[in-house]
């Protein structure tokens, strides 16, 4: 079975076009599934929304908790043995699905989305650039997008994971250093048509945070990474630089 899980907060104008384009993709690509979407505390719509839509799981959080706790309540609901987790945006594209699959079917345990062609500002993109270059200083892996939302999950490999902060866009790091298979594939990214951005200046410092604790965690248990060298000292100051970044761009 395939698990689709989709936190979404405040999306009510995207949860039945995203929904749609599921069904299709899925019907097409064959074999059981289940579509979990976890409402983040929305204060709009959203959840009259889902409700109303067919063939669906919804788990619903009491209040805005973040992506992460949500991606972690749908992950651990989920019962494939293959979980794709998606943004319900609708900037992330259905029709991706397959391809993450096919990957994960080849001997991957993680599958991470490269937006080649980003729909996003400049100074976004830049400072993903900057983002992934310290995430694969401090963890030895390095993605072209490590903070894509399309990704597909071996469950096995899931099980004993906890999330917190805003360790999702981090979990393929967390996961390689523990020894997991970790690829990426293109994918699709489409401009935002409806609601606004939900990225704030205090997400990306909890991400440099976050970022932090994944490298100490693995150095202890996993590659041989020196927190307390050169390195680290760099990254942090890095870490700086870039929510300074982050702030002038009030992302």
């Amino acid at each position: 079975m395939i698990s689709i899980v989709i936190p979404v907060y405040n999306e009510e104008e995207n949860v039945a076009i995203l929904h749609n384009k599921i069904l299709d993709v899925m019907r097409n690509l064959g074999g059981p599934y289940e579509i979990i979407f976890v409402d983040d505390g929305s204060t709009d719509n959203t959840l009259a929304k889902l409700k109303a839509l067919p063939r669906v799981k919804i788990i619903v959080l009491s209040m805005d908790f973040g992506q992460t706790s949500a991606l972690d309540a749908g992950i651990h609901d989920a019962k494939g043995d293959i979980i794709i987790t998606m943004d319900g945006d609708l900037q992330n594209d259905p029709a991706d699905i397959p391809k993450l699959v096919a990957k994960i079917r080849e001997g991957y345990d993680v599958v991470s989305g490269w937006r080649q062609e980003r729909n996003d500002s400049f100074g976004r993109r830049a400072l993903s650039k900057l983002a992934n270059w310290l995430t694969a200083k401090m963890t030895g892996l390095y993605l072209h997008d490590s903070a894509c939302a399309i990704k597909a999950y071996r469950r096995e490999i899931l099980q004993s994971v906890r999330l917190y902060g805003e360790m999702h866009v981090f979990l393929p790091a967390y996961l390689y250093g523990r020894g997991a298979k970790v690829a990426e594939v293109p994918v699709i990214h489409h401009a935002r048509k409806f609601g606004v951005s939900k990225h704030y200046f205090f997400k990306a410092v909890k991400d440099i945070f976050d970022l932090l604790t994944i490298k100490f965690i693995t150095s202890m248990t996993g590659r041989p990474l020196v927190f307390f060298g050169g390195i680290g000292v760099v990254s942090m100051l890095l870490g700086v630089v870039i929510a300074g970044i982050s702030v002038y761009l009030k992302i």
